[in-house]
């Protein structure tokens, strides 16, 4: 006879489960400079001039980039840092 399988359920005080992998994605916009984007990329996530640079670029050319992967609490961090200056940005898990 099989052994019935188990799930275990994981619950937080508010319902929402904030260890999970998600990724912030920044969208592309005809309104704000590279250096604009690149020193909020900077602020948000604390990389580098040059990953900053890199990701701007990719936003540029694709129309959109993931710039930040992590637990669901940091990711709604960087996003609204990222909006302070009005940049659209997309939760994804």
């Amino acid at each position: 006879m099989e052994e019935p399988i188990v799930i275990e359920e994981i619950k937080t005080t508010d319902g929402t489960d904030v260890t999970f992998p998600c990724k912030v994605i920044l969208f592309n916009d005809d309104w704000h400079t590279f250096d604009e984007v690149i020193n909020q990329l900077i602020k948000a996530t604390g990389c580098s001039y040059e990953k900053a640079e890199a990701l701007t670029w990719e936003v540029h050319t694709k129309g959109k980039a993931v710039v930040f992967s992590g637990e669901l609490s940091e990711c709604l961090r960087v996003s609204a840092i990222l909006e302070e200056i009005a940049l659209h940005t997309q939760i994804e898990s």
